[in-house]
């Protein structure tokens, strides 16, 4: 299918970060939707996102992924993709299905990972992690970078568990060869970098037959492949993700 003639693709920028799980799912979202874009790496572990020159003029959040298109600034993930949805459903796969009913299981999947997983195990909390215990457990703590990433891993693979193991009985209802039967949707564009998190953080994904094999079904997809961490041109050339 081809662009509908009143838009174009033309200029569309993203700012994002190899390793985020938000940049990924819009990187998803524009390949599945055929949307070629420039790449613009933020590196978040070099505090990048605090640059005033990206801050005051594309992301007051001091976040990514940020995303410049139609000649407008749109933050925050899942925005986003339904934007892209919406600005042009015909073209490239469809994001949220027709049936009211399956859309409205696309964005409680969605929610779920995007308010009830994700925020847990994000970098920024992790930091204020380890500043809080720090408090309490002093230099011991605050010197100790072996002992941070031991505090760190336990906690995202606890908040990770919990929350797949919720998402894993609502799949059994709703998933075919994706989360909701068997069209990709935004639900499979949050899943996949969860899922990349969930491995980051050793949790084994084989417990959850639903997530593991819609897991397995994307990553069989170009979209899905093109759009993994460790294909983007700001990863580290030996990154593991």
């Amino acid at each position: 299918a081809s662009v509908s003639s009143d838009i174009t693709n033309h200029g569309v920028q993203l700012y994002s970060y190899w390793a985020s799980s938000c940049s990924y799912r819009v990187r998803i979202a524009l390949n599945l939707k055929d949307i070629k874009h420039e790449y613009i790496p933020i590196n978040l572990k070099k505090d990048e996102q605090f640059n005033i020159k990206y801050s005051d003029s594309l992301n007051n959040m001091k976040q990514v992924p940020t995303l410049v298109i139609d000649n407008i600034i749109l933050t925050q993930s899942v925005p986003i993709i339904e934007y892209l949805e919406e600005r042009d459903k015909a073209h490239g796969v469809r994001l949220l299905p027709n049936d009211l009913n399956k859309r409205s299981q696309v964005r409680q999947i969605t929610e779920i990972i995007n308010s009830g997983i994700q925020p847990i195990q994000n970098l920024s909390l992790r930091k204020k992690i380890i500043a809080l215990r720090s408090e309490y457990e002093g230099s011991k703590l605050k010197n100790s970078e072996e002992l941070q990433a031991k505090y760190i891993a336990k906690w995202c693979k606890k908040s990770i568990e919990d929350g797949f193991d919720s998402l894993e009985k609502l799949l059994c209802e709703t998933a075919g060869i994706y989360c909701v039967g068997n069209d990709v949707s935004m639900a499979d564009c949050c899943l996949i970098p969860q899922v990349f998190n969930a491995f980051k953080f050793n949790v084994d994904i084989k417990k959850y037959e639903n997530i593991s094999r819609i897991y397995t079904n994307c990553m069989h997809t170009k979209p899905f492949k093109d759009a993994q961490p460790n294909r983007q041109p700001d990863a580290p050339k030996l990154s593991k993700l």
